[in-house]
């Protein structure tokens, strides 16, 4: 079940006016919107706010109304005519305030934020001001995107301040709740960004969702009954959430304990007629030398121990610099490429020594920052440093390799150094103990691992 699909088609159907019906004896939203300009009104009078000025420009988009059908009783407004935009407060200097960078705002649709404890002197300038009970919206990407908006609430003093990046819109004699999910709804979201300016990166929404795109009003009454029940619906999606990640959980440390049980012998039953590992390591390399077994007393029949460095042929990467990066030519692999499918490539044109190249099916192991074990399935790239290409002898399979790998990794990270950024030397990386078993044991390992860890993402894909 895709929860995030969920919620919002709640909010469709909340800002459409169909998720709870209409009461006839509600106040109408044009009754309301009378109410709304009158205060608006007031404020400017009293200096309070300022009245805001309407500036064409030639690439200020054209909004008609709302572009859905809303109940009799709701009416089609300007963003600005419900809100303040960006209002400043005036406060003395020793006063303390919540301060609010973006980092502080939470994603999703919880509507949280954190603050800092600041005095008014060391924010007021260069800052956005807010108080309690205002809305902020990021208007960068991927923030944006991401739903990073919140209503402001128990700041020090009712005042905050915060990054520029934020828009601050302070309700008029409406329910800021509704708003904050209207502003959160996937309606509202790809309208903000059909009109995305600046560059891939650092892309801001045009001012004008915040002033003149026509959203809806409800009446007031209904905004309330709205809310509750998004809510409501919202916090039994919470239910099914805990539920999942409880479930996911279970996966992933069943997941575990197979792989635990596949490296000591556990998983697949040991066959008399398999060619003992040592056996087979004597009659490709006669010199071989088997390894202290150490703490591994009791070995499966056939297995032996052998430390890392004897398994593989480890080539780390090149040290590409930024002169080497273009948009153009074959991926360069960072660390971050391994970790994040979405990730964006360096890419060089240039041509490199061979050992550097890597292609689908090769097996790497990241050695610093975070470490891992991964199947490369991108195609021919380039690698960089800080990874180990990994090629292993004859007398070990690439995906068993892989599994083990996998298992190993928090002794992987016991024999780490760094705290910025930690990272595992060759020598005490090649140095680590693994259990070997017959060639053709890791053969049906590697199968019976397959075929449980498919049933496993099936599971877990349908959660």
């Amino acid at each position: 079940m895709d929860t995030k699909k969920l919620r919002q088609k709640i909010l469709d159907l909340a800002i459409r006016g169909k998720l709870v019906p209409q009461d006839p004896n509600d106040e109408p939203a044009s009754v309301l919107l009378e109410r709304i300009k009158e205060e608006k009104e007031r404020l400017i009078k009293e200096g309070k706010i300022r009245k805001s000025k309407r500036m064409a420009s030639s690439d200020m988009p054209h909004y008609e109304n709302v572009p859905f059908e809303v109940p009799e009783g709701w009416q089609s407004v300007p963003v600005s005519e419900l809100f303040c935009l960006n209002p400043k407060s005036e406060i003395t200097d020793a006063t303390s305030v919540g301060f609010i960078p973006m980092a502080c705002v939470n994603d999703g649709f919880s509507g949280n934020h954190q603050f800092e404890e600041r005095i008014w002197k060391e924010v007021k300038k260069g800052y956005c001001h807010f108080q309690n009970g205002d809305i902020g919206i990021a208007k960068i990407s991927p923030c944006f995107e991401n739903l990073k908006s919140t209503i402001f609430q128990n700041l020090p003093n009712n005042y905050g301040a915060g990054t520029t990046e934020l828009v601050i819109l302070r309700p008029l004699n409406i329910h800021a709740k509704f708003y904050l999910y209207l502003f959160k709804s996937q309606w509202y979201i790809s309208e903000g960004t059909k009109y995305f300016k600046g560059v891939v990166g650092q892309q801001r929404v045009h001012k004008g969702i915040f002033t003149d795109l026509q959203i809806p009003l409800p009446p007031l009454a209904e905004q309330y009954r709205i809310v509750a029940e998004i809510e409501k619906w919202f916090a039994l999606i919470d239910q099914i959430e805990q539920g999942k990640t409880g479930l996911q959980t279970i996966v992933m440390q069943t997941k575990s304990k197979i792989l635990d049980l596949a490296i000591h012998g556990k998983l697949v039953p040991q066959d008399p007629n398999d060619e003992p590992a040592f056996e087979l390591l004597k009659r490709i390399n006669p010199d071989f030398t088997p390894c202290d077994n150490g703490h591994y007393t009791q070995l499966p029949k056939g297995w032996t121990t052998i430390k890392v460095g004897d398994v593989a042929i480890y080539t780390n990467g090149r040290a590409f610099k930024p002169e080497d990066w273009m948009h153009e030519g074959l991926p360069i692999i960072r660390i971050q490429n391994l970790n994040d499918n979405s990730a964006s490539y360096n890419r060089t044109p240039k041509t490199y020594e061979s050992k550097y190249l890597i292609h689908n099916g090769d097996l790497l192991f990241a050695w610093a920052a975070s470490l891992g074990t991964y199947i490369w399935n991108g195609g021919k790239a380039w690698l960089n440093q800080h990874i180990f290409k990994v090629d292993p002898y004859p007398f070990i399979e690439k995906q068993y390799l892989y599994h083990v790998f996998k298992a190993m990794i928090t002794e992987f990270y016991t024999q780490s150094h760094g705290s910025g950024m930690v990272h595992i030397t060759k020598k005490q990386f090649e140095n680590i103990k693994l259990l070997l078993p017959p060639l053709e044991e890791q053969k049906r390992i590697v199968q019976t691992l397959e075929q449980i860890s498919t049933k496993l993402d099936v599971i877990m894909g349908s959660l």
